[in-house]
């Protein structure tokens, strides 16, 4: 069985959204409850990872200053 491909951060934003709506929501049971927390913990690194490479990327930027830019 092969894993999907990771997400975007915005897809992965409006799932993990949607993930919280469905538990705040209520209603469902222990096991759907579960399975959407742990879906809900993989889009959270998932978001935090896009989020610390974006991070990583601006910092490289700014070392570099503006002269190294041309």
């Amino acid at each position: 069985m092969s894993e999907s491909p990771r997400p975007g951060y915005e897809q992965a934003r409006d799932e993990l959204a949607e993930v919280v709506r469905q538990l705040e929501q209520g209603g469902a049971s222990l096991e759907q409850s579960l399975a959407l927390w742990e879906r809900g913990e993989e889009l959270a690194t998932i978001c935090q990872q896009w989020l610390d490479g974006a991070k990583a990327r601006l910092d490289s930027a700014l070392a570099k200053g503006p002269e190294q830019d041309l």
